[in-house]
């Protein structure tokens, strides 16, 4: 059976958010009360991300040299990218964070050539603008996880999943096998829904090798 493995990025991949991380540094306003609306479900996240980055002034360049040692990976990274080639299972990160700082956290490690489904990012003086593409290229504002999951699922992939927050409920009740930690993994504890629970991504590394 074809496999593949679906992997939230902010949280999942590395250890803390690097989208607050930003925020934090370079919003202009209250973008932790837009989030608080997010948690409560008053807004989307993609209107949260919509709102919260038009606050950010900072060009591209000043971002990701700002991000350059600040974000730390989860132990174990790039050994289950080797390990996912060595299996032939295609891995790939669909994530509410932003395209452009994912892929430059992960090219200290030259793996920002990775297939990445994530917020597309246009930088102005007035703010940045975020929006997230389905697999037609079609705008979404919600659901961008599980419409992929949908897809691969269609495309008859076992689909393996790997979260950490409320985002990622949708999707990995989807999955054949998910990964938790985090937010994720307490409402699957909660609820006594199935799940793997990890700590660093070796953890991952090991339960695939029992597929």
């Amino acid at each position: 059976m074809k496999t593949l493995l679906q992997c939230d990025f902010d949280g999942s991949i590395t250890i803390k958010d690097a989208s607050f991380f930003l925020l934090d540094e370079y919003a202009s306003g209250d973008w932790r009360s837009l989030f608080q609306d997010y948690k409560e479900g008053r807004i989307s996240v993609g209107e949260f991300n919509t709102r919260a980055f038009a606050m950010v002034k900072a060009d591209e360049a000043t971002l990701t040299r700002t991000l350059q040692g600040k974000v730390q990976v989860r132990r174990g990274f790039p050994r289950m990218v080797s390990y996912c080639k060595e299996r032939g299972f295609r891995l790939v990160i669909v994530s509410n964070g932003l395209e452009f700082y994912i892929r430059e956290v992960l090219k200290k490690f030259g793996l920002d050539n990775l297939e990445i489904h994530a917020a597309k990012t246009e930088f102005h003086p007035d703010g940045l603008r975020v929006q997230y593409l389905g697999p037609e290229g079609e705008p979404l504002d919600i659901g961008l996880k599980e419409t992929y999951i949908k897809m691969y699922l269609r495309q008859g992939y076992r689909v393996l999943y790997v979260g950490n927050g409320d985002s990622d409920v949708a999707a990995a009740a989807l999955a054949y096998k998910t990964f938790a930690t985090g937010d994720l993994l307490k409402y699957f504890q909660e609820n006594n829904i199935p799940c793997e629970p990890f700590e660093d991504l070796s953890d991952i590394i090991e339960a695939m090798k029992l597929l």
